[in-house]
């Protein structure tokens, strides 16, 4: 799918909308789901299949709980509301699954450099943190890929670093997410750039803004989001490359499962392609400003490396 470059809205206004427009749970179905994670009536809901539920492990079944792991905030693809509630694409198509999947959700933070060891721990079921899709990571997840888009650049208001392209990165100090694949593209460019990894995006874009380097390179959706929220969009631009409209080295991003839990990807996949044949899933990405990411089909281990 050709992805464009996403015009920020603000959350409020497009909140109301959807609050409008959102397909309701019926009511037997929203009574059975009780827990604190199920999705509330200003999210996108749908109701529980229950050939679907069969589909999933016995021991999730059996104890109707559903752990994910995800890294916040991340926006907009996980971040907290004024109530403290996790929302934004991961946390939101999350609580959406488990109800098509008819069990309750629990939303684990986690940082994002630790969340494959915290899986094979036993920690949580399955990720839901913005994970690229990568040959390398498929040696112990299998994903079941939900967006698909490229990297972008982001420079400070003015763009007195004059990047224009990617290659313009060359002698450039490019701050980056610790663990990202972003850190690994700029390795690997026939250049010298210094990549500066740090704990979370949060700290990476800080590093831009402070002055200690000279980009930010994350997600082409999160970088468009940080570039048009903070300060009200006047701290950041994106670098806007003609020849790369749709960002830098599309790749595909999704639910990360251990590759052994077969039964737990299978049951996923169906119930994303569920979400996706009746629409809720895309209303899931716009009303987090990700539509031009969507995928046609939940398809499991469709990234490869560069």
């Amino acid at each position: 799918m050709k992805k464009t470059p996403i015009i920020v809205a603000a959350v409020a206004a497009f909140t109301l909308l959807l609050a409008g427009c959102s397909p309701a749970a019926d009511a037997d179905d929203a009574a059975a789901q009780t827990g604190p994670n199920v999705p509330t009536a200003d999210e996108v809901s749908t109701t529980a299949d229950p050939a679907l539920t069969e589909l999933l492990p016995a021991a999730i079944a059996e104890k109707g709980k559903l752990s994910i792991a995800v890294d916040i905030p991340f926006p907009p693809m996980a971040m907290y509301d004024d109530k403290n509630r996790e929302v934004g694409f991961d946390p939101e198509l999350g609580r959406l699954l488990g109800q098509k999947l008819g069990v309750d959700v629990v939303i684990n933070k986690q940082a994002f450099d630790s969340v494959i060891p915290a899986l094979q721990a036993g920690k949580s079921d399955m990720i839901m943190s913005g994970m690229n899709d990568t040959e390398e990571r498929q040696q112990t997840l299998s994903f079941v890929d939900y967006s698909h888009g490229g990297f972008a650049i982001a420079v400070k208001a003015g763009n007195e670093a004059g990047i224009a392209e990617q290659q313009d990165l060359c002698g450039k100090t490019v701050s980056v997410q610790k663990a990202t694949i972003q850190g690994d593209l700029l390795r690997a460019m026939n250049c010298d750039v210094s990549v500066m990894e740090l704990p979370s995006d949060l700290d990476a874009q800080t590093a831009l803004r402070a002055g200690k380097s000279q980009a930010y390179v994350a997600d082409a959706v999160v970088a468009e989001y940080v570039v048009a929220t903070t300060d009200d969009g006047n701290a950041f631009e994106i670098v806007r490359d003609p020849n790369n409209p749709a960002g830098f080295n599309p790749v595909y991003s999704g639910i990360g499962i251990l590759k052994d839990n077969t039964e737990l990807v299978a049951a996923i996949q169906a119930a994303l392609q569920a979400l996706i044949d009746e629409g809720t899933y895309e209303q899931v990405l716009e009303r987090n400003h990700i539509g031009a990411y969507a995928v046609d089909a939940a398809d499991v281990n469709q990234g490869k490396d560069a």
